[in-house]
């Protein structure tokens, strides 16, 4: 197994909720380890940078606007196939068809306030980890 490091955000619906210790513990319980991590209210160029893949779906205005709705954390995370292990952690994207005892079954409520977010693969998480951290941050 390949220690690999991912990225993550505890979205604004979950930081309103105060769920960020709560999701940080289910990670950490899940085997991956918190390299990095800060608070920070995204602005609209940042937020549409960091979603620029999605410009063209339609959910995407949307989606910049509730992920400028508020403050979200932003993670480093470290571990064994951590990219894949903390998509099972986070659960399916609609909250409401994710596994019990993952993140979004527990802190999310439909498809958009889902609760996390997390890089889908190697590259993503490389530009991912990269918008929000520089190098000597990730450890």
């Amino acid at each position: 197994m390949a220690i690999e490091k991912t990225f993550g955000i505890v979205k604004p619906d979950a930081v309103a909720a105060g769920a960020v210790g709560g999701v940080i513990d289910m990670i950490e319980k899940g085997g991956l380890k918190v390299v990095s991590l800060r608070m920070t209210l995204m602005s609209k160029p940042e937020a549409e940078g960091f979603y620029a893949v999605h410009k063209a779906r339609p959910f995407f205005a949307g989606l910049i606007a509730f992920m400028t709705s508020g403050p979200c954390v932003v993670m480093a995370l470290e571990g064994e196939n951590a990219i894949a292990r903390y998509r099972e952690l986070m659960g399916a994207t609609d909250s409401k068809k994710a596994a019990a005892g993952t993140i979004r079954a527990k802190y999310g409520t439909d498809i958009e306030k889902n609760a996390v977010h997390g890089s889908d693969g190697p590259d993503t998480a490389r530009f991912e980890l990269g918008y929000f951290f520089r190098g000597f941050e990730l450890g």
